[in-house]
C-alpha cells in the first residue's frame, strides 16, 4: 500500500484518556463497515478492561507469552484456540447468539476440536465403530419439528471417541476414520446404527490451555457422550451431543 494514498484522520496527542479514540479512528479507513464495527467494539472493550484490572506490563505479557504458546501447539488435528475458547464459555456463547433456538427445539452446543470431513457415508443399521474393545451400543433416533412432524432427508454428521476415550484424529498411525459416521435421515425421520458406548474423557491437557485448568483448579474431564451435526436446506444448521 503507498502511503501517500491513506488519508490518516488526525490524531491527538496521546495520553490514557484518549488512546482509545486515537486507535479507532485510524482503523476507521476500513472499507468493511461489520469489519470496522467489530474492531471498535474489539478495542473498546479490550481497552476497558486493561483499565478496569490496572494490567501491569508482566501481566500483559504473560499474557501474550500464553496466546504464543497456544499458538504454537496447534496443528491440523489439534485446535488449542478452540479449546481454550471452549474452557472460557466463548464457544458456547457466540452459538447461542448466531443460532437462537425457538422454545421447544434442541440446544446446540459447540463443534469441538474433533470434527473431521472424512466421515464416510453409511446406510441405517452399518457400524461407524471399529474398536474390539467398546461396548457395543445400538442407537435408533428420530429427528422431528417443534410440532412432532418428522423430518426426511437430513444429513446427520456423527462421531464419538474409541473405548480409550481418544478421537480417530489423535491417532499418528491411523489408517482412515472411525468412530464417526454421516448418514440421512428417511421418510419417517429415522436413522440408526451401531457404535460403541461412550467413555468420559479429558480434553488434551498437555498443552497450554491444561495448564490453565489446573491453575483454575478445574478437572478437563468431558462426561460420556456422542456428538450429532444435523443439517437441511431450511433449517437452522444444529450441532449437539447426546450424553450417555
Amino acid at each position: 500500500m503507498d502511503p501517500s494514498q491513506v488519508k490518516i484522520p488526525p490524531m491527538k496527542d496521546l495520553t490514557v484518556d484518549n488512546i482509545t479514540e486515537n486507535v479507532i479512528r485510524i482503523n476507521s479507513l476500513c472499507e468493511d463497515e461489520r469489519m470496522k464495527y467489530v474492531l471498535e467494539r474489539l478495542v473498546s472493550h479490550l481497552h476497558d478492561f486493561a483499565r478496569e484490572t490496572r494490567l501491569s506490563s508482566q501481566e500483559w505479557m504473560t499474557g501474550l507469552m500464553f496466546l504464543t504458546e497456544v499458538g504454537k501447539i496447534c496443528s491440523d488435528v489439534r485446535q488449542e484456540f478452540i479449546l481454550l475458547s471452549d474452557i472460557l464459555g466463548l464457544s458456547i456463547l457466540v452459538d447461542s447468539i448466531d443460532h437462537p433456538k425457538p422454545p421447544g427445539s434442541t440446544e446446540g452446543t459447540v463443534l469441538g476440536p474433533f470434527h473431521t470431513h472424512e466421515a464416510e457415508v453409511m446406510p441405517h443399521g452399518d457400524s461407524m465403530s471399529h474398536d474390539p474393545k467398546g461396548e457395543p451400543l445400538l442407537v435408533v433416533c428420530t429427528l422431528k419439528d417443534t410440532n412432532g412432524n418428522p423430518i426426511s432427508d437430513v444429513k446427520i454428521d456423527i462421531w464419538e471417541t474409541d473405548s480409550t476415550g481418544h478421537y480417530d484424529v489423535q491417532y499418528a498411525d491411523r489408517n482412515g476414520p472411525d468412530g464417526r459416521c454421516i448418514m440421512r435421515s428417511d421418510d419417517s425421520g429415522v436413522f440408526w446404527f451401531k457404535a460403541i458406548t461412550p467413555v468420559p474423557y479429558p480434553i488434551p491437557h498437555d498443552g497450554p490451555v491444561g495448564k490453565l485448568l489446573k491453575k483454575l483448579h478445574r478437572h478437563p474431564f468431558r462426561p460420556s457422550h456422542m456428538h450429532f451435526m444435523f443439517e437441511k436446506e431450511g433449517y437452522d444448521h444444529l450441532i449437539t451431543i447426546k450424553i450417555i
